[in-house]
């Protein structure tokens, strides 16, 4: 009897061990790191289409440019976390000296990516990485107070799609990329001028050892017309598309 229980207890600790051993595998996932390099003087420049609502938001307008995001330094953000410095610089397509445009932060904590931009905090990337994994992209902002210039970002659901997929984007074919899905939302009929409506669409790609390589987001808030006043886009709608052009 004391045999047999010594033996079940050995076998019992070898299936647990196993499957232990196992779970640990299969949940293995790629690093923040090899999707989002933050190394200094590292950098990835794209061509931007940045769509603006013009004659008091009545149309919209199309501006390119080409903007490079350059990773400075390593800082301490002010939270007293290990953070680093993006620059950004614009210039018009394919030709003129770079201007200084934006300052960025970033912060990988291994569980995280926070990118820091207009003193709005967005968790663009999150562990585990793998196909449909979800998580609230915009948990940092204040979408709710009632002041909030930014009440269309409350409540998005990030979602990992296509991870370790090849893909094309622009002139480059990438081997190891991912998707982030973060909203796709129409509320209304754009179509019906008469009608208010609203469209909140954003994705980003992201490729092993590079960063992010395109960004498409859109914004619009459409009033339908009054006695006295047309149809128009209110202030704060638009939209940019970013796709990499280079990178080192």
């Amino acid at each position: 009897m004391k045999q047999y229980f010594l033996f079940f207890l050995a076998f019992t600790l070898f299936i647990g061990f196993n499957s232990c051993k196992k779970s640990n595998e299969e949940f293995k996932t790629a690093s923040l790191d090899e999707y989002y390099p933050l190394t200094p003087g590292k950098y990835i420049t794209y061509s931007l289409d940045s769509t603006i609502y013009v004659n008091f938001g009545a149309s919209a307008e199309v501006h390119s440019y080409e903007v490079k995001f350059e990773v400075d330094a390593q800082i301490t953000d002010n939270l007293g976390r290990p953070a680093y410095r993006i620059f950004r610089y614009i210039r018009n397509p394919g030709a003129g000296a770079w201007a200084p445009d934006a300052t960025f932060t970033a912060v990988n904590d291994s569980t995280g990516l926070e990118f820091i931009e207009n003193n709005l905090r967005y968790l663009k990337l999150k562990q585990p990485v793998r196909d449909n994994y979800t998580w609230k992209g915009n948990t940092y902002i204040d979408t709710y107070s009632i002041n909030s210039p930014v009440k269309y970002l409350d409540d998005w659901d990030y979602v990992y799609e296509n991870v370790g997929i090849t893909q094309q984007v622009g002139t480059f074919t990438f081997d190891n990329t991912l998707t982030v899905n973060q909203r796709d939302e129409i509320i209304g009929n754009p179509a019906d001028i008469n009608s208010y409506a609203e469209i909140n669409y954003s994705l980003e790609k992201y490729a092993a050892g590079i960063g992010m390589v395109y960004r498409q987001f859109l914004h619009t808030e459409y009033q339908p017309p009054v006695p006295g006043l047309e149809g128009h886009y209110v202030d704060g709608s638009y939209g940019v598309t970013y796709t990499i052009i280079d990178h080192n």
